[in-house]
This record gives structure tokens, sequence and C-alpha cells, in this order.
């Protein structure tokens, strides 16, 4: 399958909306147990976004969209502007095509170069795909959290996996410079 990634655009929503809307209803990527509407969803890009954070969209060669990424903060507290979370979110029919890994190399090569240092998945459901995807795109378990949701009638367990980015903690990040501005000390 031929496909091409993309920054992610507002005519994108209704797509984004259905691909997330069957995975809050048949996986276990999201704790969400009702998929949000279009409104909410535009919400939630927009704030994406305006903090100058990446999402991608992968579309195939007829311009069918595929699924989309996006990094977003981890946590809201200023020492944490130095770390992301990664959201990968893919059709159905596009799964075990390499999209996903397509999308989350990008979006690791994107944070990387905005000066983000770190890089978190929060993997609903330990879900082994998505194991094996951040396993092969250089991420490290860092932690196994035992029975933190319960969905479709069982209980779930979150991975956590971590990846450096640039030179990680290994030198001080500038306050100055994006995302060093993202809050205000």
């Amino acid at each position: 399958m031929s496909f091409r990634l993309r920054n992610a655009i507002p005519s994108d929503l209704p797509f984004i909306t259905s691909i997330y809307r069957d995975s809050v209803l048949n996986g276990t990527a999201s704790y969400e147990i009702i998929p949000p509407n279009e409104e909410e969803m535009t919400g939630r890009f927009q704030a994406i976004r305006d903090k100058g954070y990446p999402y991608i969209a992968a579309e195939d060669e007829d311009g069918a969209f595929l699924g989309y990424a996006y990094a977003s903060a981890f946590r809201t507290r200023p020492a944490y502007r130095w770390m992301v979370e990664d959201s990968i979110y893919l059709a159905p029919a596009a799964r075990g095509r390499g999209i996903g890994k397509a999308l989350l190399a990008t979006l690791v090569e994107t944070c990387q170069t905005l000066g983000f240092r770190q890089m978190i998945a929060v993997i609903g459901g330990a879900h082994p795909a998505s194991v094996a995807l951040h396993r092969a795109t250089g991420f490290t378990e860092t932690g196994l959290l035992k029975g933190t949701g319960y969905k479709h009638g069982r209980w779930l367990d979150t991975m956590l996996m971590q990846k450096s980015l640039g030179e990680g903690a290994q030198t001080d990040p500038d306050p100055s410079v994006y995302p060093g501005t993202l809050f205000s000390e």
C-alpha cells in the first residue's frame, strides 16, 4: 500500500473522529468509553495545534485517509514541557502495513527537531502490536501499570515506554526557545 504523510488539517476532522470512534468502541488504545463527537475532536485538535505540537495524517495515493498521529503534553506541569506523549490511530484497513511505524518515526523526528527531549508512550491495554511498534522505533519499556482500566468486560494493563530525543537528559535545555516557552515559570 502506497501512502504519504502530511500535516493534518481541519478538513481531516471527520476522518479523525471516525477512526478514533472505532478505537474507542472496539479497541483499548483509548480508555474512553463513549466516543467524542466531531465538535469535541475539533477542540482537542485545535488545542494541540495551538501549542505547536505536531499532528500528522496518513493518506493513500488516492487521498483516502488512513490514520493520524500527534504529540501532546504528557502532563501540564511546567517541568514536563520537554516531554511529549505520542498518540497513533489507524483505520482498521490500514493496520499492519507499516503506516503506524512511518507515522511514529516522523512524529519522533519532528518532536526532536522542535526541541523536545523525551517521548513517552502510554499504551492502553498494553496492546502487543503497539508495544512492538514502539520497540521497533527505539522505545524502551519503563513500566507496567496493572489493572488500570476496565473496558470490554476486562481489566487492562497500561504499558509505559520512553524514548530520549536529541540530547535527552544529557544537557540542560534552553528555556528561552520552544518548548521551553510553553509555560512561563
